[in-house]
């Protein structure tokens, strides 16, 4: 026991050394191990080839510029692409709408039912006088059966019974003139005739909305309807009245009638964009709104060409419709991306941009 406690010293430094040793054998080969390891994985690096996400071809190989995209990448950049039905279209001016006020109209109508109640009641007596003033006429001029006096008296009662009706015809004459001038003719032949247009329009079934295109602008022919937007963005169809007979001293242009649900959200007094057709019907696609980008001050849109490809081609933004444009050329039943476009646009010039600096690194 002694003899181990005496030796313990040389010992101890002899077993330091062998351990010494085996952690510097053991870290000489982690760090020949780790060199190898890197020269590995830098060429595993350099040998691998870079794919961008979304490689895009130059205009020159294509004849317009596209971008292919794999199913995943479609997924991930919420690409949806929507088919274009081609219709019979017409071209539409922007015009500045009003719902009117139907009080003076609906005052017109009465004063023009109370005169008609005071022409038939002025007839009526009219009737009674005259068949009074020939019996009269017959009883003084036989054998003077009755006085001048009630003669003259039933004479002068027909008279003003006459005169009465002509005047209640003159009242009711200068209102339907008055109702085709303020109104137009529809809606004063309305009024006379108690169509059933005014009567919808007085039990506000209907309210007119009057629409007045900008100064200069004309329709070719009579709009068949038009649509107006009503304050919640609901776009509310129009049914064409008539030409107005005056427009909205504001603006200066011609003006018509048009007629909406009074359940559409349309009150009076309001304003309203509406949308009136204009020219002949030509064939056309509805683009909507969401499928166009703007580039370098032109308007584009992505057409699916294949399963991963889209190409990029300008669109003309001239013909507005409401929810988008109208578009003509383009083949019935072709792709466009209505979700993710500008991604599309972003990963194209993006591709440009890396495929750009790396042609300058190789240089």
């Amino acid at each position: 026991m002694r003899l181990a406690l005496s030796q313990s010293p040389l010992v101890s430094r002899r077993l330091t050394f062998a351990l010494a040793g085996v952690v510097a054998a053991v870290a000489l080969a982690s760090l020949a191990a780790w060199d190898g390891f890197g020269q590995r994985s830098e060429a595993a690096l350099e040998a691998a080839p870079v794919r961008p996400a979304a490689p895009s071809q130059p205009a020159a190989a294509t004849g317009e510029p596209t971008i292919t995209l794999g199913p995943s990448a479609q997924r991930a950049a919420g690409i949806v692409a929507q088919r274009l039905t081609n219709a019979p279209q017409r071209k539409e001016l922007s015009a500045y709408g009003t719902v009117i006020d139907l009080q003076p109209l609906t005052d017109l109508d009465n004063r023009y039912e109370n005169a008609t109640a005071q022409l038939a009641i002025a007839k009526a007596k009219l009737a009674a006088s005259e068949t009074a003033y020939q019996r009269a006429r017959r009883l003084y001029g036989a054998n003077k059966v009755i006085s001048a006096a009630q003669y003259q008296t039933a004479e002068a009662a027909y008279l003003v019974d006459r005169a009465t009706v002509a005047a209640a015809q003159s009242q009711l004459h200068t209102l339907a003139v008055t109702a085709q001038q303020d109104w137009g003719p529809v809606l004063g032949r309305a009024v006379v005739g108690d169509a059933p247009l005014m009567q919808h329009l007085i039990a506000r079934r209907l309210v007119l909305v009057q629409a007045t295109l900008p100064a200069g602008r004309r329709l070719s022919a009579a709009p068949n309807g038009a649509t107006a937007q009503a304050a919640d963005g609901t776009l509310v169809p129009l049914d064409f009245v008539s030409d107005a007979p005056k427009t909205d001293p504001r603006l200066q242009g011609l003006s018509f009638y048009f007629t909406a649900p009074a359940d559409s959200g349309l009150l009076p007094g309001m304003n309203a964009v509406v949308v009136v057709p204009s020219g002949k019907a030509v064939e056309g696609a509805l683009l909507p709104q969401t499928a166009v980008v703007w580039q370098g001050g032109q308007a584009w849109a992505y057409f699916r060409t294949g399963a991963d490809t889209f190409a990029r081609r300008p669109i003309a933004t001239g013909w507005r419709a409401p929810g988008g444009y109208i578009v003509t050329g383009v083949p019935d039943g072709a792709a466009v991306v209505t979700a993710g476009a500008q991604m599309l646009l972003s990963a194209e010039f993006s591709s440009q941009v890396k495929g750009a600096r790396d042609a300058g690194g190789r240089d």
